[in-house]
């Protein structure tokens, strides 16, 4: 096993190329689901942060996915031979809008491979950057930074998360259900099944209930900065995925401006009181 981990640096620099169109209906649908009525979406409004990961989606044949719903290994991504596969976290850099009807293109490429050995088994750390442009010139820079894991064996419990915060000048309360889940997978053409597929999560996952995605979190946490800093753009965004929450109690999404405006600390927090995700917001 170690010896094939090792290989999966061959991966490293391999290139891929995908266009897209800033299609009015992903925003539109999004919007709703989160229940935000006040997002424009008009030609040539730019789209709130975040938001590309709604295009350049994959759609690989039903013949070609996982058990697990995801796309079987290999491809532009490395052949990780560890079964579970999920964001850690990523760094994104916002250098000029995206508007609605306008073509975009995103170059990708693979930064490194590194396996790893923790506490649960072996780990492999691939990091991508993804340059979206718009008109040939660059308007989101981001590095995405995918873990892989072993399979969780019956009786293993999630990763706590560390307390948070006591309090926050800013907050929202979430509260998931399936429904929620449901439409972000479908709309980010998600196929795991731990979002959406009860018995899947809990007999093959071992999770307790439906997990709730990490680019969800992440896309509550900028339209909380969107929310209070109306009049300020976002220059760049770092998250970091700490523990999973689940879609059976609600949980908060949280922000502290610091005094000068410059940046503000930002997390989620389950209902047990530990952080699921935090992510500093810099203006």
């Amino acid at each position: 096993m170690t010896e094939n981990l090792e290989n999966l640096r061959q991966w490293v620099g391999r290139k891929e190329h995908r266009e897209d169109v800033i299609h009015s209906w992903p925003i539109t649908a999004l919007a709703a689901t989160l229940d935000q009525p006040d997002i424009a979406v008009e030609r040539g409004k730019p789209i709130p942060d975040g938001w590309h990961w709604l295009f350049f989606l994959e759609a690989k044949p039903a013949s070609e996915l996982g058990v697990d719903g995801h796309p079987k290994r290999g491809g532009f991504l490395p052949p990780v031979p560890l079964p579970r596969r999920m964001w850690a976290g990523g760094r994104v850099e916002f250098m000029r809008p995206v508007p609605i009807g306008e073509a975009i293109a995103r170059d990708s490429e693979i930064l490194s491979v590194e396996p790893k050995s923790g506490r649960s088994g072996n780990l492999v750390f691939v990091t991508v950057r993804h340059t979206v442009s718009v008109k040939g010139e660059p308007a989101i820079v981001e590095e995405q930074d995918i873990v892989y894991r072993e399979a969780v064996k019956a009786g293993d419990a999630p990763p706590p998360g560390k307390p948070a915060p006591e309090s926050a000048a800013w907050q929202q309360q979430v509260v998931p259900n399936p429904v929620l889940l449901f439409r972000f997978s479908a709309l980010t053409f998600n196929g795991h099944r731990i979002h959406y597929d009860l018995d899947y999560a809990k007999n093959d996952e071992h999770y307790p209930a439906l997990v709730v995605h990490g680019p969800l979190q992440t896309i509550l946490l900028l339209n909380l900065c969107r929310t209070n800093r109306r009049n300020k753009l976002l220059r760049k965004l770092d998250y970091r995925a700490m523990s999973p929450i689940f879609h059976t109690n609600s949980f908060t999404v949280n922000g502290n401006p610091d005094p000068a405006g410059e940046k503000v600390q930002l997390w989620t927090a389950g209902s047990n009181g530990q952080t699921a995700m935090t992510a500093t917001a810099y203006y």
